[in-house]
């Protein structure tokens, strides 16, 4: 990357074309340095999910729920990261639904029952085993907007066999939305994109 203060890495999962990224954080929740992964899914474009550790969602929600009470819309729509808002918009996951993963994670959807499915199968065991490389304090999201699957972290160091780690994870997410989106085939869902992602900043959906 330019400035040599980061590195982009292209591949591709059972022909699903992903993009990693490590440098300088976009987001306001991730302090230092971050690692990016995003991959063209195809899916509904108006589907939001997201699927963030809980002291994040804790503190965020607090943060963006005073913001609106008191009024505060313009800051809220230029400062605060659009997964975010999406707390206060969006269904949450109860402790119930979330089962095993209520003690790490939340989860919020625009379609509850596909964030459901999504976690009901070897995605959820896969996020609690590599949860072990983060502290409760560090900022995690696997969201989809825009047809677009993403996730990203801190990560000051990025060594090849952490990444490693972390692109598996990403690997099952992409197996488990493409196997959800074949379930819900007849919300006509738009044929996936196998072109490599691109990075703008701003809107999550675009996996900055």
């Amino acid at each position: 990357m330019r400035d040599d203060d980061g590195f982009v890495l292209d591949g591709a999962h059972r022909s699903v074309s992903w993009r990693i990224e490590w440098g300088p954080s976009h987001r306001p929740y991730i302090a230092g340095s971050e690692l990016r992964f995003a991959a063209e899914l195809g899916l509904h474009r108006d589907l939001q999910l997201m699927v963030l550790n809980r002291r994040l969602m804790e503190t965020s929600e607090a943060k963006v729920y005073d913001e609106y009470v008191q009024g505060v819309q313009t800051r809220i729509d230029t400062q605060t990261p659009t997964e975010i808002r999406w707390l206060v918009m969006y269904s949450k996951l109860s402790a119930a639904e979330l089962q095993s993963l209520g003690m790490r994670f939340g989860g919020v959807a625009s379609v509850k029952p596909w964030l459901l499915r999504w976690l009901s199968g070897p995605l959820s065991g896969a996020l609690l085993d590599t949860a072990r490389h983060l502290s409760e304090h560090d900022a995690f999201v696997l969201s989809v907007a825009r047809g677009r699957l993403s996730m990203r972290l801190p990560m000051r160091d990025p060594l090849p066999e952490r990444i490693a780690a972390w692109l598996r994870l990403f690997e099952v997410a992409i197996d488990e939305a493409r196997r959800v989106a074949g379930e819900w085939r007849d919300s006509a869902l738009p044929v996936a994109s196998t072109r490599p992602s691109v990075w703008p900043r701003e809107e999550p959906g675009h996996a900055e």
